[in-house]
């Protein structure tokens, strides 16, 4: 039971990647998901730069060894992706890759707020000269 809910935190753990990733692409319109966002990018921010381990991954660790397993060491992104997409990647570099998206997620919540400032030009429509 403890390895079934152990691998469902691991899917909730990378479904938050997915988000702190991708999540700015699905909160235009959005606000109460862009506030989520931002908090996401913040605490993902805080886990890769200060090197704060991530209750998700201590949740996986507990769970793993209920269920008789070895948990991992480390952070999770160094973990999986090292064992499955980049094998020998130094840490820093994931800590690099990591501060990289957020601030492309940055530039994208920067991007639509210059947006919404801009002055809307009048429109012509209606008018026949």
């Amino acid at each position: 039971m403890y390895h079934a809910i152990a691998i469902f935190v691991l899917c909730v753990h990378l479904a938050f990647i997915f988000w702190v990733i991708f999540g700015a692409l699905f909160t235009r319109g959005r606000p109460v998901l862009r506030w989520i966002h931002y908090l996401s990018l913040g605490w993902g921010l805080l886990i890769e730069v200060v090197g704060w381990t991530c209750p998700l991954t201590l949740a996986e660790n507990w769970l793993e060894v209920r269920a008789g397993k070895t948990p991992y060491t480390g952070g999770f992104m160094l973990h999986y992706l090292d064992a499955l997409v980049y094998p020998n990647v130094p840490p820093r570099l994931l800590t690099a890759v990591g501060v990289i998206v957020i601030l492309i997620n940055v530039a994208v919540y920067w991007r639509r707020w210059l947006m919404r400032r801009r002055p809307v030009a009048p429109s012509n429509r209606g008018v026949h000269l």
